[in-house]
């Protein structure tokens, strides 16, 4: 598959680290540094615009070192990019840890994966059909 890029960062082009990656690292395309204090969230920008094809979106997603190291994640993760969006690809993070953290130009500070999606049609109806789990919702399915 191929996708068109625009690179507005002086960074190169996300890639894939090893033969069997699912994501590619986004970098932080900064004039000057980010200081994110603790619980606050910031729009990072890539420099980045993409042209998917209709049937894809590209999933922002938390780099789990950054996360477990740093307690930095992506806020709406995963955050998607559609398809039909031409804008440049930011990166909405936040700190959940106790310290101040800045970030700098190039740094990663996510990650995207590329993935084909569905588009759904309902059916409305009267009734669904039944099942074991039946109306159980959360942690209704996990072993007493």
């Amino acid at each position: 598959m191929t996708i068109n890029i625009i690179n507005k960062s002086a960074h190169q082009l996300p890639h894939y680290e090893t033969i069997a990656s699912a994501g590619m690292d986004l970098r932080a395309n900064l004039t000057e540094s980010v200081i994110l204090q603790p619980l606050e969230r910031t729009i990072i920008k890539t420099g980045l615009f993409i042209e998917l094809p209709i049937g894809f979106e590209a999933q922002v997603r938390p780099r789990s070192g950054l996360a477990a190291k740093k307690g930095i994640t992506v806020l709406n993760a995963p955050g998607t990019v559609d398809a039909d969006y031409r804008g440049e690809i930011g990166v909405i993070l936040v700190n959940l840890s106790n310290e101040a953290f800045t970030i700098e130009n190039g740094e990663r500070v996510a990650q995207l994966v590329i993935a084909k999606h569905e588009r759904a049609e309902w059916i409305e109806v009267e009734e669904l059909s039944s099942t074991e789990r039946g109306e159980g919702g959360f942690g209704s399915t996990g072993v007493k």
